[in-house]
C-alpha cells in the first residue's frame, strides 16, 4: 500500500496559487444541515425535555424519559473505580500536568490610581456556568474532557455541565472517569445539535450555560454557530492539521509516523512536510511507503495524505519561515538542528513542538498545554483554549471630582465633534461652574 504525496517547490512559477489552493479548506455547511439544526434548536427551545427524549430515542436508541437524562453520581464513581489501574493512573497523570500548566495562565483583577484620585482598573471574574460537549458512540475522548474542563475549573467556573451521547445507553468509563477527575459537576447523556440547544437555552432538566466548548461533528459545530450570541463558544474548528519542518538530522521514520498520526483522524485531516532539502522529502516518502501498511487505519491515512497532504521544498530559510507563517498550522513540529531558533522566528501556529522528541501526540494527551487549537489558518489571530476563555473582564472606572474637570472638557469636545450633544452636556454638568 503506497501513497504518493504531492510535492511542491517554492521555485515553481505558480507556487503561491498552488499553496493557496492547498490551504483553501473552508468546510461550507450544506444548506440541508443548517436547516436540520435550526429545526432541532427551535424544537428544543419550544418543547424542552420532551424534545430531548425524542431525539435521544431516535438517534441513540435510548429511553431517556424512563431512565433519566442525567448520569447519576454513583455511576460516575463506579466508572472511576472500575477502569483498569493503568488507565486511571494515566488519566491522573494527564490531569495533573494539564492543571499545572493552566494554573500559570491565571489572570487577576488590577487597578491604578491617578494623581487626582481617579481610579481605573479591570475586574476579572470566572463565568458562572459552562457547558462541555464530548463526542460519544464509537469515539472515546477522555482527553477532550480534560482539556476543556481543567482550564474552566482553574478559572473558577462555579458549575461545569457536560453532555455526551450514550448510544443504547452505554457509557464510556474512561470519559466518565475523566469527568470526575477534572471536576465536572453534572453529566447528561445527550448529544448532537439537541445537546447544544439544551445548553444554550436550558430545559427543565438541563441548565442553561454561559459558554459552550468542546468538539463535535458537523451538526454540533453548526449548532454552536447558530446559538453563538445567546451563549459564547470556543471556536468553529476545521479539519485537524500538522505541519512538520524537518532537516536531515531527524529520522525520516519519525516524520512519517507524525504525518500519519494526524492523517488517521479522518480523510479530511491535513499533514504537510516543509523542508529545505529535496533529500529529506525523498526519504520521508520512502518511509511513508514502508510504514503505511503496518497501520490499523491505513486506508484513512492513505486517503488523507492523497487528498490533503503535501511535501513542500523551499530554497531558503526565509522562504521556509514565510511558508510556515502562511500556513499558520494548528500543530507545528520543528525537527531541525536549530529548532529553538527557528521556533522564535515563526509567528503563526496554534502550538509549536520543538525538537524531534516533541511529538505532537504528546501534546494531544498529557504534555500540559491545551490541545484545543485554532485550525484552518486562524492561528494568525486566534489562540489555544485556556483559562482566559472562561473568565470575563469588566472595566472599572471611578472618576474623582478633580479628574472629571480635565476628562470632562476633552470628552465634551469629542462628543460635540460627533454631534452627540447629550453626551457633551452630561460631561459638562460635572464641570466646576466657577
Amino acid at each position: 500500500m503506497n501513497v504518493s504525496i504531492k510535492k511542491m517547490h517554492s521555485s515553481q512559477a505558480d507556487f503561491s496559487s498552488v499553496l493557496a489552493g492547498l490551504l483553501n479548506r473552508d468546510q461550507a455547511t450544506e444548506s440541508g444541515v443548517d436547516a436540520v439544526v435550526a429545526e432541532v434548536i427551535a424544537d428544543v427551545r419550544a418543547n424542552g425535555d420532551d424534545a430531548l427524549y425524542r431525539y435521544t430515542h431516535k438517534f441513540d436508541g435510548f429511553d431517556a424519559e424512563a431512565r433519566g437524562l442525567e448520569v447519576p453520581d454513583f455511576r460516575l464513581q463506579k466508572a472511576l473505580k472500575e477502569i483498569p489501574p493503568k488507565q486511571l493512573d494515566a488519566l491522573k497523570y494527564a490531569v495533573e500536568r494539564v492543571r499545572n500548566y493552566h494554573e500559570k495562565q491565571q489572570q487577576e483583577s488590577w487597578s491604578y490610581e491617578e494623581a487626582d484620585g481617579t481610579r481605573l482598573g479591570q475586574k476579572v471574574l470566572p463565568m458562572k456556568r459552562v457547558g462541555l460537549y464530548v463526542p460519544g458512540g464509537k469515539a472515546t475522548y477522555p482527553s477532550s474532557v480534560i482539556m476543556n474542563a481543567i482550564p474552566a475549573k482553574v478559572a473558577g467556573v462555579k458549575e461545569l455541565i457536560m453532555t455526551s451521547p450514550t448510544p443504547k445507553g452505554e457509557f464510556n468509563d474512561m470519559v466518565l472517569a475523566a469527568a470526575v477527575l477534572s471536576g465536572v459537576d453534572r453529566v447528561f447523556r445527550i448529544g448532537g445539535a439537541q445537546a447544544v440547544a439544551a445548553l444554550a437555552y436550558g430545559t427543565k432538566s438541563v441548565p442553561a450555560v454561559d459558554k459552550i466548548t468542546g468538539p463535535g461533528n458537523i451538526y454540533v459545530a453548526t449548532a454552536k454557530k447558530q446559538v453563538f450570541g445567546k451563549v459564547g463558544i470556543d471556536m468553529i474548528a476545521g479539519p485537524s492539521e500538522v505541519l512538520v519542518i524537518a532537516d536531515e538530522s531527524v529520522d525520516p521514520d519519525w516524520v512519517a509516523m507524525d504525518l500519519f498520526a494526524q492523517a488517521e483522524h479522518d480523510e479530511i485531516a491535513q499533514s504537510i512536510l516543509l523542508t529545505e532539502s529535496e533529500l529529506v522529502a525523498e526519504r520521508v516518502q520512502q518511509s511513508v511507503n514502508k510504514l503505511l501498511p503496518t497501520l490499523e487505519r491505513a486506508e484513512i491515512i492513505q486517503q488523507s495524505l492523497k487528498s490533503n497532504g503535501a511535501m513542500i521544498v523551499v530554497d531558503s530559510r526565509q522562504s521556509l519561515i514565510d511558508v510556515a507563517d502562511e500556513i499558520a498550522a494548528e500543530h507545528l513540529e520543528i525537527f531541525t538542528e536549530d529548532a529553538d531558533e527557528l521556533a522564535d522566528e515563526i509567528s503563526n501556529a496554534g502550538a509549536i513542538f520543538i525538537g524531534a522528541y516533541s511529538a505532537e501526540s504528546l501534546g494531544d494527551y498529557c504534555a500540559g498545554p491545551n490541545h484545543v487549537l485554532p485550525t484552518s489558518g486562524t492561528a494568525r489571530f486566534s489562540s489555544p483554549l485556556g483559562v482566559y476563555d472562561f473568565q470575563k473582564r469588566t472595566s472599572m472606572i471611578k472618576v474623582s471630582q478633580q479628574g472629571a474637570q480635565e476628562i470632562g472638557k476633552n470628552a465634551s469636545v469629542l462628543a460635540r465633534g460627533e454631534s452627540l450633544t447629550a453626551h457633551a452636556r452630561s460631561a459638562e454638568y460635572r464641570l466646576d461652574k466657577s
